[in-house]
């Protein structure tokens, strides 16, 4: 079997706010921000699988601080976690107003990608040097993945409870 460092893995892209991307508040609209999340994100899941994958969620999302103009974001993406057939990407997004410098750390998730071709054998994935992230987040991997078993579960019996009927057809 073959194996895949984290660091191998890192994708990172930087983008400036502009007007076009605020919302009323004056902050980047959320799904701007899920939008460079999934784009940053696809990449480390192809580096991985090396065929094409598919999104199947964006969870633990946690928007830490808001984005605003004269900010710019560093979206830093990387595998923390491979199953058979299933992917999982950690993306943080690191703010800097640009006119001071000071940095902030504003979005934190998880992205799990799956591979669409059902044969295919996933390499191994091995943390390797002294990054003390890397090594805590690849360690949660096995519970976040038995927490959306869990999840999906249930979502797949609440699932059955949504009528497809549109309203007036009730």
């Amino acid at each position: 079997m073959t194996t895949i460092s984290v660091a191998q893995t890192l994708s990172i892209s930087n983008h400036r706010v502009f007007t076009a991307d605020l919302n009323e508040h004056e902050t980047v609209f959320g799904g701007k921000i899920l939008a460079i999340v999934d784009d940053n994100a696809s990449i480390p899941a192809s580096r991985v699988a090396r065929v094409e994958t598919v999104t199947a969620a964006i969870d633990c999302v946690d928007f830490i601080q808001p984005f605003r103009l004269q900010d710019s974001l560093c979206a830093e993406s990387y595998v923390t976690g491979i199953g058979h057939r299933s992917i999982e990407v950690f993306t943080k997004i690191i703010g800097e107003h640009l006119q001071t410098g000071q940095r902030f750390l504003g979005l934190t998730c998880f992205a799990t990608f799956v591979v669409t071709e059902r044969d295919l054998v996933l390499p191994r994935l091995v943390v390797t040097g002294d990054n003390q992230e890397y090594q805590a987040l690849c360690q949660g991997y096995a519970q976040r993945q038995a927490e959306r078993r869990v999840h999906l579960q249930a979502q797949a019996a609440f699932r059955q409870q949504i009528s497809l009927d549109l309203p007036w057809q009730r």
